[in-house]
């Protein structure tokens, strides 16, 4: 093997190697990233739901309206789980895609996806008192 081959096959093993070394970078940058929105949502969740029961606590001992403290707590709570799903569904987004986008990981992706879109459709449901799509005739009719 002459020099000239020996370099160009050390320049190819070189450059495997440093797009091994940068994927291997990626995708754990990416499970970084996936785990920050995760905790995200996840505290979202949890200070939602531990502020909305002070406040409804204050509320309650504070001689409130008992239905409307009910009502506002489980407004309140809604918003917060609503909100911490979204960034939830983000993580998964990006975990999948980024890390391992195969045909398995989709599927899982989209299930996880179709539940969750409808616990906020559900939850919007509830919290509003109306469908989504029936807010912009309710504001007309204001």
């Amino acid at each position: 093997m002459s020099l000239v081959e020996r370099v160009t096959g050390c320049r190819r093993f070189l450059s495997l190697q440093a797009v091994l070394m940068l994927e291997e970078i990626a995708v754990s940058t990416a499970h970084g990233v996936t785990r920050v929105v995760e905790l995200t949502g996840v505290a979202i969740i949890a200070v939602g739901a531990f502020g909305t029961l002070l406040l409804f606590l204050y509320r309650f001992a504070s001689g409130y309206d008992r239905d409307q403290a009910v009502s506002n707590l489980r407004s309140s709570l809604g918003r917060a789980i609503l909100l911490g799903l979204e960034f939830l569904v983000a993580a998964d987004i990006i975990n999948t895609v980024a890390v391992q986008p195969t045909l398995g990981s989709v599927a899982v992706l989209a299930g996880i996806v179709v539940i969750r879109t409808f616990l906020s459709f559900s939850l919007e449901t509830e919290i509003e008192g109306r469908l989504p799509w029936r807010r912009g005739a309710a504001q007309r009719e204001v």
